[in-house]
């Protein structure tokens, strides 16, 4: 029994974590297709080395299931979760922050999916575990209430919503400091709320402060800066704010379609916006010849 422990942590250190750091390497620089087929090797490695129930494959299943939600592959995403939950509940215990983890994300794919009610108990099981097990002021419960809050405003309960955005955003800044990444993550959210409540300025100087700090952070061409300048575009869009509309929306187009492939939905969607902005522009006057 020894000797086999010792063979799989053998395995673990010399082939299947190296894999892991290179695919979460490559994944943060936004070279997805990649980063998947080196998590899609380890997880294949854990399993006939480890085992189908070793506990570093819920890890495995956790972070390529991220790559698949972000990518808009939701069933796939849906499965490895699912395979994630199981075994980190049978490893760990229901109430451990691990599992609440996974429980975040789930609501986060149902988000993704338009889906809110169907994730709101996902959001609430993280937030009640992580609150135990960290407590209320810990940057990972931080990130529960903003996921939930997310699906709040979603389902357009926006008295709910607004308090745990900003609660949230005070815990990642005094944690992080005002320029982290994460901190454009949580201006985005209250920024969309905002928007949808018709305080036009107000989501505007949110979405920028967030670009801001992204485009510092991760550099101008990463793909999570395209998402927060497609939100801008359209908020612009809306103001009749064309010009400057069609040039974010242009960046953001760019960065998509080299990312995810001409037919994502991202892709798509971005082409259609600057179809109608096209659409809306007034016809060229020609000069008319001389009598």
């Amino acid at each position: 029994m020894l000797k086999q422990q010792n063979k799989t942590q053998a395995a673990l250190r010399s082939l299947i974590y190296p894999l892991c750091r290179e695919a979460d390497d490559l994944y943060a620089r936004g070279q997805y297709a990649q980063a998947e087929q080196l998590y899609l090797r380890a997880l294949v490695l854990t399993e006939l080395l480890c085992g189908r129930d070793h506990r570093f494959l819920a890890v495995i299943c956790n972070n390529l299931a991220v790559l698949y939600k972000y990518t808009g592959r939701f069933d796939e995403a849906a499965q490895l979760y699912q395979r994630s939950l199981v075994i980190t509940e049978s490893a760990l215990g229901a109430e451990h922050p691990d599992v609440a983890t996974i429980y975040h994300n789930l609501g986060g794919l149902e988000h993704a999916r338009g889906r809110f009610s169907a994730g709101e108990p996902h959001a609430r099981r993280s937030v009640a575990i992580r609150e135990r097990a960290l407590g209320s002021d810990h940057v990972d419960t931080a990130a529960d209430l903003a996921a939930l809050a997310a699906l709040l405003d979603g389902q357009q309960k926006y008295g709910e919503a607004e308090p745990l955005y900003l609660r949230a955003l005070e815990i990642f800044e005094r944690a992080y400091g005002p320029e982290h990444a994460e901190i454009a993550v949580s201006l985005n959210n209250p920024a969309a709320l905002r928007q949808a409540q018709g305080r036009l300025s107000e989501a505007e100087e949110l979405y920028r402060r967030a670009l801001a700090i992204k485009e510092k952070q991760l550099g101008a061409e990463h793909p999570g800066v395209a998402f927060t300048l497609n939100n801008l575009a359209v908020l612009l869009m809306k103001q009749q704010r064309d010009q400057e509309a069609a040039q974010l929306f242009e960046r953001a187009l760019a960065s998509f379609a080299q990312t995810f492939g001409p037919e994502h939905p991202r892709v798509i969607i971005c082409r259609r916006h600057l179809a109608r902005i096209s659409a809306r522009r007034p016809a060229l006057t020609l000069p008319q010849p001389a009598a």
